[in-house]
């Protein structure tokens, strides 16, 4: 291919509010132009990275055994309303009427349509398993779209589904595609961790995140240097850092902290330690009657080590707060903890109806700091089952580097990730809402075993490009490079030798598979090597008269600039494609 037939639009400056170099890097080299918020266009330049990345995905899905189809972006709500995912999936989901005033939705993902499908399609156990994927545009409302491609509103995803008759055999499913998503990118050639995760709104029992490693991944992965453990946070179980808990060694006193609300600014202005003090978190889960009418809150205390923080996660899944919580507002703090504000809350002395979780931590504490339920006013020497009642234990707290492994085999440490794939196993949450059944074997229905497994298209590329990239631009890995090798003539338009050698190494490269493109638009030599430095490409030849005269072109490297090789032009395209080639996976 030939720059000029071809279109390429580089730019010196990225938008102002560009955040992230993936961001910064994508719009420069123009492979995205923003459309509105979170939505974008994906420029030609854009897209080939794109089509080699789905080109990876769908190989190794079709390699795994999974049968590829494409269903509806258009779904209709009476699908989701039988899930029971109209009312719970939130905002997120962008809902509209059509002209007869039905309910739709654009699809975020199709768990409902490909259950409906399964019902409708498999009848007997003899027709399973199953694994359908596609490769799709998806829309989810974001509410705040941020960071470009990586959490845009519109973006294409490949989503699979897996049906069974077991769970056995859904798990045998399961690790299929976990070994497909280790497969795809490891070819891609990016370093990522498989970490066991949480569910989300996608439900089930069984859940990986597949989080490429990068500095401004939003995802805090713990994970164990000497073990094969890691876990997004969201999932890691913590333990208690203390050893039991000690006897009461001192007095309950009720002690004034005039505008003093924070567990920082109590510990010292009370002269104690701040791993002595506990803070107090209130949560409240909403009821309704059968009219939909509100009925009184569920109010859960909730107690960590000062320097501890809440993880949502943990806490959504205690049984008082399974329905779904929020924080509790100032109203029903002071109805419940004595008109107290929320900087002196705790647990002693509080309303019957309130219920009191401790973290395993602050459950293993003695001798403590909390507030005393009036403002301006702090505990300490608190003990539980002397001063107050014992507490429902739970992990219900943020791992921190130097925590126990849960596997036993060292400790924590943490770094960020950006979740790039997810692979879920569902078992029978859908089939047995939707009554997708199968006969099995003695002819009796059987709810369909299901798993779900997604992985991000153009999120791949944010992310390789957030993992490849220096001062000058973006480094692609050769396996989704837009272009594998640029060939940069030196005058273009003025040396017919040039032309003429720069269109030969072309062809040759060409006939020996590597993807190619001769830049012709006789540009200075600089501006050049600079939009390809920016773009990306893994390979650059540079052609020019005074290294004809020698019989030799120069080949430098994108990942090492400052290193030149002058190459036999007779043996450069060889060279070159050997290299290539050695590079993809």
């Amino acid at each position: 291919m030939r720059a000029s037939q071809f279109y390429i639009s580089t730019l010196k400056e990225a938008p102002a509010d560009a955040e992230i170099p993936s961001q910064i890097l994508s719009i420069r080299a123009g492979l995205a132009k923003r459309l509105a918020a979170g939505v974008y266009t994906i420029m030609p330049m854009g897209l080939r990275v794109q089509k080699k990345i789905e080109k990876i995905i769908r190989e190794e899905m079709d390699a795994a055994g999974a049968i590829e189809l494409s269903m509806p972006i258009v779904q209709p709500a009476e699908l989701w309303q039988e899930s029971g995912r109209w009312a719970k999936y939130g905002p997120e989901l962008l809902r509209f009427k059509d002209r007869h005033s039905r309910d739709f939705v654009i699809q975020p993902t199709s768990e409902e349509v490909v259950t409906d499908l399964a019902r409708n399609e498999f009848t007997s156990w003899r027709q399973l398993p199953v694994n359908f994927y596609q490769i799709r545009t998806k829309f989810r409302d974001e509410r705040r779209p941020r960071f470009g491609v990586m959490r845009a509103r519109e973006f294409v995803m490949k989503d699979a589904y897996s049906f069974d008759r077991t769970p056995e055999a859904a798990g045998i499913s399961y690790d299929k595609m976990y070994a497909a998503y280790s497969k795809i990118l490891n070819r891609i050639g990016l370093t990522f961790r498989a970490v066991r995760a949480d569910t989300g709104a996608i439900g089930g029992s069984r859940s990986h995140e597949f989080q490429v490693i990068a500095e401004v991944g939003e995802d805090v992965i713990a994970y164990c240097p000497d073990s094969d453990y890691a876990a997004n946070i969201e999932l890691a179980e913590a333990f208690s850092v203390l050893d039991g808990r000690q006897a009461p060694a001192q007095e309950m006193v009720k002690k004034a902290t005039p505008g003093k609300e924070k567990c920082e600014d109590v510990a010292p202005y009370l002269g104690i330690d701040l791993l002595k003090c506990i803070k107090s978190v209130v949560l409240a889960c909403d009821h309704f009657d059968e009219k939909g009418d509100p009925l009184p809150a569920t109010i859960v205390l909730v107690l960590l080590r000062a320097d501890h923080d809440l993880n949502e996660i943990k806490a959504g899944k205690l049984p008082e707060l399974s329905e779904g919580f929020r924080f509790a507002t100032e109203a029903e703090i002071a109805e419940h903890f004595n008109g107290a504000n929320p900087g002196s809350l705790g647990p002693v002395g509080i309303s019957k109806d309130v219920v009191v979780y401790a973290d395993r931590t602050a459950a293993d504490m003695s001798d403590f700091c909390c507030g005393a339920n009036e403002t301006g006013y702090h505990y300490t020497g608190v003990n539980f089952g002397r001063d107050l009642p014992e507490p429902r234990v739970a992990d219900l707290r943020n791992v921190v580097e130097g925590d126990k492994s849960p596997d036993g085999k060292g400790v924590l440490k943490q770094q960020h990730g950006i979740e790039v794939g997810h692979v879920f196993f569902l078992g029978t949450k859908y089939s047995e809402a939707m009554n997708a059944t199968f006969l099995d074997e003695n002819g009796k229905p059987q709810p369909l075993q299901m798993g779900c497994y997604g992985i991000g298209v153009t999120r791949l590329g944010g992310a390789a490009i957030e993992q490849c990239h220096d001062d000058k631009g973006i480094i692609w890995p050769e396996s989704i490079a837009p272009f594998e090798v640029v060939i940069c003539p030196m005058n273009w338009s003025k040396s017919e030798a040039v032309r003429e050698a720069a269109i030969a190494l072309h062809d040759e490269l060409l006939a020996q598979g590597i993807d190619v493109i001769v830049d012709d638009r006789d540009m200075r030599a600089g501006a050049m090597f600079a939009d390809w430095e920016l773009i990306g490409v893994p390979h650059r030849i540079v052609v020019g008269e005074r290294g004809l005269k020698t019989g030799e072109v120069e080949y430098v490297c994108r990942r090492s600039l400052d290193v030149k090789e002058m190459l036999p032009r007779a043996e450069a395209a060889r060279i070159v494609a050997e290299r290539v080639k050695a590079n993809l996976r």
